[in-house]
Parts: structure tokens; sequence; C-alpha cells
């Protein structure tokens, strides 16, 4: 209900102001042109994502200091706090930083912030800036419409500060003559009522502009103008500190558990800080006139003393803070807990991580080895085997002679439960990231991991097929027949077995070797199978009608085979250069290179639907 009063409400404001103020209508303008600014800054540092950035912050979460320092700067550099949340949410969804480094960086964000109070009031009020926004906007304008999307970055980044500086001009000027019609000290509160409520107002505010730093510059320009007191100036930074949360509250509504938390820290955080602020406003109002003395600037700068004050309150926030770091992160894991596992639901795939290609990749690589996971268990269990059983034995073959009991499950259920609405959520997912603006690198390794799921389903199914038979024949021994279908499930759980050891070795130590050597081996087989089958009909060891029945079913398991090999050699080993594939192929016998042909032309077309 609130949310739908909000828009209707603003906008009367709006109206009602524009219709009893020109000078409003320039200092409206002026915040509108300033968050526009702000949105062109966003998009524009957006588009340097994929490498400084995300490397960056890969390598600043090794200790908590660093990601406080991580914090400061990167919001010094961007001046937006929200894009620092954004992107702390998406990589903490995602698994590339933990819980506590995102609590570090929203720390240090929240003091790389109080560089924009410096900014306006030190340069933005002293300087006519809206000399340099135009040349800006000139040039931003010819980078945008470049292709390269770093030019296309900096144009954004460009045109976002030359927005900027326009959107503070429009509002100085806009208060300066708003004062010689309509004095709003007029409505200045003292005491305690006065904090209450200009706090709230500034909360209110930075709720409605989402930007705290839009906040604090109409702060400074009304206060420059004289429309507010330095008193009541110093609630509505307050409260524009509390208000700032609404972002990482917002960020984290489709985000994870992780994502969840990092938020309710960020708003903990804020309201202690705010808190303290309220509470010991006189002692920091005094640090803040000592300090001011101390660095030169005058005593009725009230401009330069609100950025004094904004940072010392929010340093000495993260000061009171650090020491419980510890316990702030043990009420969050207790508040708001870890959901139980559901390995049918996707675990990482979430819109929280959707804006940046390194956690997009990271998150689709990860889901693709939760739904391969699933598969294994599905896919050993259709043959009647266990994953423990299997994955520590010695001799497998023996293993599986031994496995006569038939697993009791539904197989259609459990399919339907933990691989299809696994790989639907990954196929959305890879449709959706496909049409937002990635680098076209990424977006091909999307691509390649979303196939990589269909060859996994696709061998899943194949065992599907297999399993009635594979248990009618396999649950006593019946002869020859048992002999022939045990040999099929001891092959695939082998394959299973080699890929875990793929991938629990090291990504150095991981080679494209094996694989290429099992899919000659699997090829070689399928055609000893058919050739010993034959056989087998010929000396009527095998009836026809049982021999036709292995024969369908041992094309489902060699595809099976087929398919998890494919799967491997796309996720775990990197793509190879030209020369290196050429040596690898001259490496291979002449029978190898032929029954590796073979088994390309008889292998149906991935992108097919089946």
């Amino acid at each position: 209900m609130i949310k739908k009063l909000t828009l209707p409400v603003i906008l009367l404001v709006l109206s009602l102001g524009f219709w009893a103020s020109g000078d409003f209508q320039e200092i409206a303008a002026g915040v509108a042109i300033f968050l526009f600014g702000m949105l062109m800054l966003e998009d524009g540092f957006k588009l340097f994502s994929g490498g400084f950035l995300e490397a960056a912050l890969e390598k600043a979460t090794g200790s908590v200091t660093k990601s406080l320092g991580f914090g400061i700067v990167t919001t010094t550099i961007m001046q937006s706090s929200s894009l620092v949340s954004v992107i702390t949410i998406s990589f903490l969804s995602a698994g590339l930083i933990s819980l506590i480094a995102g609590v570090g960086i929203i720390f240090g964000a929240n003091i790389g912030t109080t560089t924009g109070a410096w900014l306006v009031a030190g340069f933005g009020l002293k300087v006519k800036i809206s000399a340099y926004a135009l040349p800006m906007l000139a040039i931003a304008i010819v980078l945008v419409f470049q292709k390269n999307k770093y030019i296309r970055g900096a144009g954004y980044v460009l045109a976002g500060l030359g927005f900027l500086f326009l959107g503070i001009h429009h509002m100085k000027e806009g208060f300066e003559a708003f004062k010689d019609q309509f004095d709003l000290s007029r409505f200045a509160l003292t005491g305690l009522l006065g904090l209450v409520v200009y706090t709230l107002i500034g909360t209110a505010a930075t709720v409605v502009m989402q930007s705290s730093h839009a906040t604090m510059t109409l702060i400074i320009t009304a206060l420059a103008a004289g429309q507010i007191t330095y008193e009541n100036a110093l609630a509505l930074a307050i409260g524009a500190n509390i208000g700032t949360t609404i972002t990482a509250i917002i960020g984290a509504l489709t985000a994870n558990f992780q994502g969840k938390r990092l938020a309710l820290a960020h708003l903990i955080f804020n309201v202690i800080t705010a808190g303290v602020a309220l509470v010991f406003i006189g002692p920091i109002r005094m640090s803040v006139d000592f300090i001011s003395a101390g660095v030169g600037i005058p005593e009725n700068d009230f401009t330069l003393k609100l950025a004094v004050f904004h940072t010392i309150f929010n340093t000495l926030g993260v000061a009171i803070m650090l020491p419980l770091l510890g316990r702030l992160i043990t009420f969050l894991e207790r508040t708001i807990v870890q959901p139980a596992e559901d390995l049918s639901q996707p675990k990482y795939l979430s819109e929280a991580v959707d804006e940046f290609p390194q956690t997009v990749e990271v998150a689709m690589r990860r889901e693709v080895k939760h739904l391969y996971d699933n598969a294994v268990e599905l896919i050993l269990h259709g043959l009647n085997l266990h994953r423990h059983d299997i994955f520590a034995a010695r001799d497998i073959a023996a293993t599986v002679e031994k496995s006569r009991q038939p697993v009791e499950f539904d197989i259609d259920e459990r399919y339907e439960a933990r691989i299809k609405t696994l790989y639907s959520a990954i196929v959305e997912f890879a449709t959706r990231v496909g049409s937002k603006d990635m680098p076209e690198d990424v977006i091909d390794d999307i691509y390649s991991l979303r196939d990589v799921a269909g060859r996994i389903v696709r061998a899943v199914k194949a065992v599907k097929h297999l399993r009635r038979n594979a248990t009618r024949y396999t649950e006593r021994q019946q002869g020859v027949i048992t002999e022939l279908y045990d040999q099929l499930r001891t092959e695939i759980a082998r394959i299973l077995v080699e890929i875990r050891k793929l991938d629990l070795a090291d990504p150095e130590d991981r080679s494209s070797l094996w694989l290429d050597q099992e899919r000659v081996q699997v090829e070689s087989d399928a055609q000893d199978t058919n050739n010993r089958i034959e056989s087998l009909i010929r000396n009527h060891e095998l009836e026809a009608i049982v021999a036709t029945s292995f024969l369908n079913d041992s094309n489902y398991a060699y595809a099976a085979m087929r398919d998890l090999l494919g799967a491997a050699r796309a996720y775990y080993i990197e793509t190879e250069d030209a020369m290196a594939e050429v040596e690898r192929i001259l490496s291979l016998e002449d029978e190898e290179l032929a029954g590796m042909v073979i088994g390309a032309l008889a292998e149906p077309d991935p992108g097919r639907a089946r």
C-alpha cells in the first residue's frame, strides 16, 4: 500500500512546488540532473566490469583491513556507495567473497562516501563548475557512441560527472534565488525535537532518491544558501546515512541468504552509527570545531564543517563496530539462517548475480556442477549402484558385480525434481544473461556451460531408458546377459570415477589426454560389444529378442558415456590454442584418430532437442 502511494505523493509535491515557485523548479531539476548523472556514472563503471574491478575485489578481501580499504577506495573513485553495495551483494551471492569480507567493504564504503561531501563543499560551491560541465558533456557524447565498451564506459563516466556538476550548479542557483521568495530556515527546529525531525527528513529524502550522495549535495547547497541551519543540516546528514541502506536492502531482495545477511549488516551498522552521532552530537560538534580550526577552516564555513562532521561520525561508527565484527557475523548467521539444502532448487542463480560478468560466470559454473552432482547420484541409483561404494572401490567391476539389490526409487519423479528443474533454471539464466550487455567471451562461456548442462541431462535420460532392463537382468545372475549389463554398468561407473578425479585435481594438473583416450576407448568398446552380440546370436548363446533389447540399451549406455565425457571436456579443460590442438591430433595413432572421427560422425548434434 505504501509503495503504491509513494509515487502519487511525490508527483503531487512536485506539482505543488512547480506551481508555487519557478525557483523550486530549478532546485528540482538540479536534483533530477544530479541523479541522472549518478545513474550514468554507475552505468559507466559497470562497463568496466569483467576486468579490474572484479579482480581487485577478489584480491582485496583476504583480510578485514583489505576489505575496508577496498570499500573506501572504490567508493571514493565511483562516488557511489550504492553501486559498491550492489557489487558486493552480487559477489557474495555468487560465493566469490566471504560474509566478513562483504561487511568490511560496506564499512569502508561508508567512509568513502564522505569524500563526496568534501568535493561538493570544497570545490562545487566555490568554483563555477557549470563551466566544466558543458565541455565534459560534449566530449562524453562522442565517446558514448563508440563501439569499444571501455571507451563507451569512459564516455558514460565523463557524462555522469558533467551531469553531477550541472545538477550541483542548478541546486545552488535555485536555493540562492529561492531564499528571496521563501525562507525555509523559518522552519528550523532546535534541541532534541530538531534532531529527531530532521533525521527522519534526511532518511526519507534518501529513501526517495536512493542516493545519500544526492541528499548530501542537496543539504550542502541548501546550507550554503542559508535555507537550513547548521544544526538541522547535521541531523539531515545523519538521516541520509540511515536512508542509504534502502539500496542494499532492495539489492538483497533477489539475493540468497548471504546477500540478505549483508543488507542486514548494512542496516545495523548505519543505524548504530546514526544513534551514536545523535547521542553524542554535542562532543562531536566540539570535535568538528577543534579539527576545523586546526586545518584552517573558517568558523562560519558551515558547508566544510558539515563535511568534517560527516567524516567524523562515519569513521567513529567504523571504529565502534570493527571490534564487534565477530559478534555481528554470529548475530547475522543466527538471525538469517542458511536454508536447508534443497537439491531440486538452484543454489547460485539469482538476479543478484546478473549484473557483473565474473559473478555470472562463477554462478553458472557452480550451478552446472550442482546439476552434475545430482545427475551422478541419479545415474548410479538408476544402475542400482551407490555413490559411496563406487567412489571408494578399488575394483569397480567387482563392486558392480556384488551390487544386485535394486535401489528403490522413482527415477522419473527424481528426474523431474532434481534434474529438469535445475536445467530449466540454467537455460532461463543463460537466456537472461544473453540479453544483457556482456562481453562476448562471457556470453560464449555461458552458452558453453548451458550446453554442458544439456549433455548431463541427456546422459541422465539415457540411463532412465536403460534402468528397467538393467534391473531385470542384474538383480540375480542370469548368465551371459547379466555379464553384458554388468559390463555397461562398470564402464559408466568407471567414467564417473575418473571425472571425479578430474574434479579433485588442481586445475593446472588437468589434462585432456585421458578424455581423448577414453573417448576412443568408448567407440572401440561399442564396436566390440556389437561384434560380441552377433557372435553370441550365431552360437545360440543369446536369444535374438534379448540381444535386440541389449543392443538398444547399449546404445543408450554409450550415448551417456559420450555425453559425460563431452561435458567433462567442456567443463574442466581449458580451450587449447591452435598449435596445441594440432600437436595433440598428430600424437594420436591412425586407428585412434579414425575411431574419434567415426565417433564424432555418430554423435548426435548437441544442440538438437531430444
